[in-house]
């Protein structure tokens, strides 16, 4: 399946917006086309549900940094059995606190085209959700995440089937982490997002000269958490609209 363009524009922009509230959310995705929204907050775990005639929407929220509760979720690495192999027991606890609304949801749109989309915690949690909504019999399902951490080890990535575009900004630290070392796994296809600011197919080689790159050229302006800066998803939505109007 290829990766529609517009599509990937659409959830950067819900990604960012999940961060807002559902009064100053709801007139943005109506912007999209969404006739419908709903904003659900359960014990600190957030997403945006809309829909409309044809497609259905399910943008869940990042980590916020002031959030307690996303923090201890973040750092809750410790896997946890599910399914065929273990997953990140923090990020699925989160997804856990919406998966019965989320559920719901999806079974009444399961006819139309299903995004699901989130960008740090929120894009982990995105890729939980999309799966299990998989599992579950529901097949119109797309998943665009924007700066994920990993979720599960081998067995679970290896057993996963929905189809998942997984941006990655230059040097954004929160995409190596959990540690691979402890059998921790990406999931989806790679589009990563060079130094320039293009998406490109690179080789392992490629992609650590340009992270080099990204690391010099931050140091050389005094910036010195280059991986957390590259980690905005202002920047992811701007590179994606970048990339489009390109393609």
């Amino acid at each position: 399946m290829n990766m529609s363009w517009s599509y990937a524009v659409l959830s950067a922009k819900a990604a960012k917006w999940a961060y807002y509230d559902s009064a100053e959310a709801k007139p943005k995705f109506k912007t999209l086309g969404f006739t419908t929204h709903r904003f659900l907050d359960n014990d600190g775990a957030q997403v945006h549900l809309c829909s409309n005639d044809d497609t259905a929407l399910i943008a869940c929220r990042g980590t916020e940094p002031k959030e307690l509760n996303d923090l201890i979720a973040d750092l809750n690495t410790i896997p946890k059995r599910h399914g065929p192999g273990f997953v990140h027991s923090g990020f699925r606890g989160e997804a856990r606190k919406i998966w019965n609304s989320v559920h719901t949801f999806a079974k009444k749109h399961k006819d139309k085209k299903i995004i699901v989309c989130g960008h740090s915690l929120g894009a982990a949690m995105a890729t939980y959700i999309a799966q299990e909504l998989k599992w579950a019999g529901i097949d119109n399902i797309t998943l665009y995440t924007f700066g994920s951490p990993r979720l599960g080890n081998d067995d679970y990535v290896d057993a996963m089937s929905v189809p998942h575009w997984r941006f990655v900004n230059n040097n954004d630290v929160v995409c190596k982490v959990p540690p691979s070392i402890i059998g921790f796994r990406h999931h989806g296809e790679l589009k990563y997002i060079n130094y320039y600011g293009n998406i490109r197919k690179v080789t392992r080689w490629q992609r650590i000269k340009d992270q080099l790159r990204g690391r010099w050229r931050a140091l050389c302006k005094f910036q010195l958490f280059d991986g957390a800066f590259d980690h905005s998803m202002d920047l992811y939505l701007n590179k994606t609209e970048k990339a489009e109007k390109q393609k």
